[in-house]
């Protein structure tokens, strides 16, 4: 079993291996707040009327700006395209919401953007799934790199975690009150917050206290028997974490220190002393004041020299900031070449898209595993406890009740998708959809399962079966009864005709789907009492299907051909505007000149040659 004591050793130890790690991670932290002083005091004044740096913090723009764009979730889909069976289906489905409920519940889109923001920052960020006794729910959570240590495995997992947490003394007290005089006595003199440490493994959660060896406050067992915390790490050489901007940060605070030093120029310059000839007597300050001298030119402020390669620094320590930073000008709006350049187009996407997609290829691996251990935690914690879970997919409210041993049944998968067009915005991911699905590059389910944004894939292609359905329904209808005008030239009756559309005309006013309406106007009557009904052996063929007979004396009939259909109008086309319905919908996707996209769409339509 494992003691405190032997948990706040092996932490003290950790700290002290990542004590440069550590001493980073607070510099850039300092750095993007603006206290660049606390991290090079020599460089900045502590009094004076600029105390603080006066240019944009170029470091925290580009993480805030990168951070938003990684942030964005993924699609979380529990189907995959070889499943037949509509019970399989029924299942994966089910999975996917309740997948989709657990990122919801745990606000992950909320907690996205601090996730990525520190995952760039710092170059890693721990995440867990907590267990809520409360609700019944798993939960995951995203960490604060500060003070977080972890424990991996040869595989490269996370065996332990180790979470560093500032409580203050009070809130503190009243949690632990039987602990009061303990944690009076950790704290430091007059300090208002102490550090509580959080270890968690695959046996235990310890809540505990650094100092003295370690002071437990709680230990709770862990019900799955498994590590439920996660690493995201950025790439890099070695196992210790590097953030996007610790080679930069001296280059912002040169950048900040040139600034200051500009404007004291730029101050003494106006301050300067003046030289007056020796026959001015008298020295008159003011807009207006007049000085009597007999050589006035004479009369001037001292010129402070500033050599002109001081303010060309700045420019270069701007372009070292932006290369290091791996942060592109185009960015910031600023572009100074045509989009269908070569030029343009590498400063559009060097340097930026690269970081996205490596970005997002580290955090699905971390949502995989996230979500897999939800439904490990809800089976193993309470696996016979039915449960409706309510949410919102893609904009439509659902509601599911299912129980873990059932609905989940040990299949902890789910296949995390940011897909090819993540990072770009909508507008060019849409182009770029369409012109890869065009080209026929691409399935329209991958395309479903790739768009920048929550959709529901399997969903989705349901629903347009049902209103292509619909729409054959509708066009046959509309053809049958096109036939109205051709029966009465002929002196024929179109009575039934108009009896079977005022049949679905009244259906539909009462709401009825269009399927139940037709199915009811297009019913076979009911033979008279004691006639056989026919088999289907010798039954008469459908008109149009292959062996059918012609219609008897329908050669002769004007505008009937002779198996009932009207003439000069291609099968599946009746009832629509000349030509048919239009069977080919051409989109031209592309950027224009300023690199907006540009959408452009036209119809042609076709006759069908018989």
């Amino acid at each position: 079993m494992t003691t405190t004591a032997e948990v706040a050793g092996l932490y003290n130890r950790l700290r002290v291996q990542n004590n440069t790690r550590d001493q980073r991670m607070r510099d850039i932290k300092q750095v993007r707040a603006g206290q660049m002083g606390m991290v090079f005091p020599e460089l900045f004044p502590e009094d004076g009327p600029f105390t603080r740096p006066i240019v944009a913090n170029m470091v925290d723009v580009a993480a805030r700006d990168l951070s938003e764009v990684i942030a964005p979730l993924p699609s979380f889909n529990c189907s995959s395209s070889s499943m037949v069976s509509d019970r399989a289906r029924a299942f994966a489905e089910k999975r996917t919401r309740i997948a989709t409920y657990y990122v919801q519940y745990s606000q992950l889109q909320k907690q996205a953007y601090t996730a990525a923001d520190r995952f760039v920052t710092y170059g890693f960020v721990p995440g867990i799934v907590e267990i809520d006794w409360d609700e019944k729910m798993p939960r995951i959570k995203w960490l604060d790199s500060m003070g977080c240590y972890t424990i991996r495995d040869r595989r490269d997992r996370v065996k332990a975690l180790f979470q560093t947490i500032n409580y203050h003394i009070d809130d503190l007290v009243a949690k632990f009150p039987q602990l009061q005089n303990v944690i009076l006595q950790q704290a430091p003199g007059a300090a208002t917050q102490i550090e509580v440490v959080r270890y968690h493994d695959k046996d235990v959660d310890i809540l505990f206290l650094p100092g003295d060896g370690g002071v437990e406050l709680l230990r709770t067992p862990n019900p799955v028997g498994k590590c439920l915390a996660v690493e995201v790490k950025r790439p890099g050489l070695d196992e210790d974490p590097r953030g996007q901007f610790d080679d930069v940060i001296a280059v912002q605070v040169a950048k900040a220190r040139f600034a200051l030093l500009a404007m004291e120029a730029a101050q003494k310059s106006v301050q300067a002393p003046i030289a007056l000839p020796q026959d001015v007597q008298e020295l008159s300050l003011g807009s207006d004041a007049v000085l009597r001298s007999t050589t006035p030119e004479k009369i001037r402020r001292i010129p402070l020299e500033v050599p002109a390669a001081a303010f060309q620094e700045q420019g270069v320590l701007d372009n070292e900031l932006r290369q290091g930073s791996r942060y592109p000008e185009v960015r910031g709006g600023n572009l100074d070449a045509s989009i269908v350049t070569g030029r343009g187009v590498q400063a559009l996407m060097t340097g930026f898209d690269t970081q996205v997609r490596t970005a997002h290829a580290m955090f699905a691996e971390a949502y995989t595993d996230l979500v897999a251990l939800c439904f490990e935690v809800e089976e193993i914690c309470w696996p016979s406890f039915r449960k409706t879970i309510r949410g919102n997919d893609n904009g439509t409210p659902y509601e599911v009740s299912y129980s873990p041993e059932k609905d989940i049944k040990n299949d902890y998968s789910v296949d995390v998708q940011y897909g090819l067009m993540a990072g770009l915005d909508p507008n060019r991911a849409l182009v770029f959809g369409l012109q890869a699905r065009g080209d026929r590059l691409i399935s329209q389910d991958w395309l479903r399962r790739s768009l920048p944004f929550s959709l529901n894939a399997t969903e989705e292609e349901q629903k347009l079966d049902i209103e292509d359905m619909r729409q054959a329904l509708r066009q046959a209808v509309s053809g049958y009864a096109q036939a109205i005008p051709v029966l009465a030239q002929n002196g024929q009756d179109p009575g039934e005709i108009l009896a079977r559309l005022a049949l679905i005309i009244e259906g539909r006013q009462k709401g009825k789907p269009i399927e139940e309406v037709i199915a009811e106007a297009f019913a076979p009557p009911e033979p008279p009492p004691g006639m056989v009904e026919p088999t289907d052996v010798g039954a008469a063929p459908v008109p149009g299907a292959p062996g059918e007979a012609p219609m008897p004396g329908g050669e002769n009939m004007e505008g009937i051909d002779a198996f009932g259909r009207p003439r000069g109008v291609a099968p599946g086309q009746a009832g629509l505007p000349p030509g048919g319905r239009p069977d080919l919908n051409f989109l031209l996707a592309g950027l224009s000149s300023s690199g907006q996209p540009n959408l452009s769409a036209s119809v042609s339509r076709r006759v069908p040659i018989a």
